[in-house]
């Protein structure tokens, strides 16, 4: 278990990317708690199987008595516009997976992400997105993976550009690529 980080201010939107096992999920429960006030988490994952089961109650455990866990598979945009406040952080766990539960409900895929990053201004407290890096590896032998693989980087593209900070995590390790005065916010929507 990682260390409690000290106060820190967090930026309005902060994304932390890294790869599966990197401590992506720690560091942003640990920026959350580093907040006043009680801590929400959006949690997108589904337990789908039992293995799946036992990582949601690995990371339920892990948390404390502060947090509130939402269960939000589909509807992330209606959630965050519930839970935000200027009281709390919130952590969204995770993007992807997110993104993966919308392409097997055979939602709209590019429309929910647009206004994913549509609805970021009018939110208020910060937020924390925890989201895989999946664009490192080899391209995908089938098109469904593919599929996934673009939408997953355009996603992140998108909202690097809207979030204040992005961070990406390998071995546990933090590495600042966008902090809050390094570039002025631009917002640029890529097509599905």
């Amino acid at each position: 278990m990682s260390a409690p980080l000290p106060p820190v201010t967090l930026a309005p939107v902060t994304l932390i990317l890294g790869g599966a096992r990197s401590g992506k999920s720690r560091h942003g429960e640990a920026l959350v708690e580093s907040q006043p006030g009680p801590c929400v988490y959006l949690a997108t994952a589904e337990a789908g199987d039992a293995e799946m089961a036992a990582r949601i109650a690995a990371h339920r455990a892990r948390r404390g008595d502060r947090w509130t866990t939402v269960e939000v598979p589909l509807e992330l945009v209606g959630a965050l516009e519930r839970e935000t406040g200027p009281d709390h952080a919130v952590l969204v766990d995770c993007l992807t997976l997110w993104l993966s539960n919308l392409m097997g409900a055979g939602r709209d895929v590019a429309r929910a992400c647009e206004g994913l990053i549509a609805a970021l201004p009018g939110l208020s407290g910060p937020i924390v997105f925890v989201s895989n890096e999946v664009g490192q590896g080899i391209v995908p032998d089938n098109a469904a993976a593919r599929a996934f693989v673009d939408r997953a980087g355009r996603l992140h593209q998108d909202l690097a550009a809207a979030a204040d900070r992005v961070i990406f995590m390998t071995a546990g390790l933090p590495a600042g690529l966008k902090t809050p005065a390094a570039e002025p916010r631009v917002l640029k929507l890529h097509g599905s």
